[in-house]
């Protein structure tokens, strides 16, 4: 949890305590299905929740937007993002049901009202519209964006910013935003975060 306040200092009683939860939540679930990494579980705040966190430093999103995590697997980034922005509705999809089992159970632990979850895939989600779609290292952009427009609303909650996709992408992107075909802005986390954890990554918004 020191890691995150290191960079978050305004979360309410209730906001701390369910960040707080995670760890053994995690760890329990953790111990009887593979969701995250194992190796991954001691850099649990550092790798999952505050890379999930890295979204909420460039995008403020108003009460009543609703998102979707396509991919979510473990639950990241919309399990952080649904603690930060309480007043937001995330939808967390993914095509394997026993990871979503654990996500379910997880947001219904820590009071998390504004998570729900369905199990398919992107591409079979039908009369649904979103102002984003989020995603952690599901699959190549161009793959992204295209599950991903039909699903993101033109009209925003708020007039003054653009629906789209926002995604966490690590590594070399050059090749793989010019086979995208799309003009994506890019944001260093490591402009954000200073642990060489950070360094290489990147949160990339195709805008509607």
């Amino acid at each position: 949890m020191e890691i995150i306040d290191k960079y978050f200092s305004d979360f309410t009683p209730q906001q701390r305590n369910q960040f707080a939860l995670l760890k053994n939540l995690y760890a329990d679930w953790n111990s009887k299905i593979n969701v995250i990494s194992r190796k991954d579980m001691d850099g649990l705040f550092e790798k999952h929740i505050l890379h999930s966190l890295s979204i909420a430093t460039v995008f403020s999103f108003e009460a009543g937007t609703e998102i979707l995590d396509l991919g979510t697997g473990g639950g990241f980034p919309g399990i952080p993002l649904a603690i930060f922005f309480p007043n937001v509705k995330f939808h967390l999809v993914d095509s394997i049901a026993k990871k979503l089992n654990v996500v379910e159970n997880i947001a219904s632990s820590i009071g998390a009202t504004n998570i729900t979850v369905q199990h398919t895939r992107a591409e079979e989600i039908k009369g649904r519209k979103f102002e984003y779609v989020v995603s952690r290292a599901v699959a190549p952009l161009g793959d992204l964006w295209k599950w991903s427009k039909p699903l993101i609303r033109k009209k925003s909650v708020a007039s003054d910013k653009k629906n789209g996709l926002i995604c966490l992408k690590g590594g070399d992107l050059a090749q793989e935003i010019q086979d995208s075909g799309v003009r994506p802005q890019l944001i260093r986390i490591s402009g954000i975060f200073s642990e060489p954890f950070f360094e290489n990554k990147h949160i990339i918004f195709v805008p509607q």
